[in-house]
């Protein structure tokens, strides 16, 4: 019988634990056309473009992220575990449900759009469920905590963009409401490098478990 540690014990101990896959899911945090597409990395890569200055943004989703979300997912789905997404979409055509941060930064995809809808090579499948959302923190603006817990989730592994705002906040509120969190930093990516760090350091042994994709396959297919 495996004996876990007290909540209370030192070092994070408890939080450090390994997930039971059968009570975690995958939340892949904003992954859609939107934020990544060819087309953006193709004009980031031109010199005075707008797009120039997130330049290593997207070259890491390209390089690193996608890649190691595509073997994420299919390790999660050959042991049964959940796979849920999350995407900025609007309920309506022009945005006037949105929260209030995201009307003041002029974001907004309305509902039925292409760059709502998850990338390709690392969206769902099957019947897997995707939540959109109008605000940075997911658990504030959707019903994801009544899904999870009718899924039986105790156990949450988050990644996506970006870093240190969406991921962040999903990270913090699941971690508040109970759910042991895992993060996965080489699934994720920031508008700045610095972002990204600085984000994922101050996540690490206070809200999450911080993890590579090899480690995390690893403890899939070892479990």
């Amino acid at each position: 019988m495996t004996v876990l540690p007290p909540i209370d014990a030192p070092n994070g101990a408890y939080r450090e634990r390994n997930f039971v896959p059968a009570r975690t899911a995958l939340l892949n945090v904003d992954m859609q056309n939107g934020e990544f597409n060819e087309e953006l990395l193709f004009r980031a890569r031109l010199d005075g473009t707008p797009e120039a200055k997130k330049r290593a943004f997207y070259e890491r989703i390209a390089d690193v992220v996608i890649p190691n979300q595509a073997r994420l997912q299919d390790a999660a789905r050959a042991a049964g575990i959940e796979v849920i997404f999350t995407v900025i979409e609007s309920l309506t055509q022009d945005g006037r449900d949105r929260g209030l941060d995201h009307k003041i930064s002029g974001l907004h995809w309305p509902k039925g759009s292409w760059e709502a809808k998850p990338i390709e090579a690392v969206g769902p499948r099957g019947d897997e469920i995707i939540i959109p959302k109008t605000a940075s923190g997911i658990f504030n603006c959707t019903n994801l905590e009544y899904v999870l817990r009718n899924l039986g989730i105790d156990y949450l592994v988050i990644y996506g963009v970006v870093t240190d705002q969406c991921v962040e906040s999903a990270i913090r509120d699941a971690a508040d409401r109970g759910f042991l969190v895992t993060q996965v930093e080489d699934c994720c990516a920031a508008d700045a490098p610095g972002s990204h760090e600085g984000s994922i350091e101050a996540m690490r042994g206070h809200y999450c478990r911080t993890r590579t994709t090899d480690e995390v396959i690893a403890e899939i297919q070892g479990a």
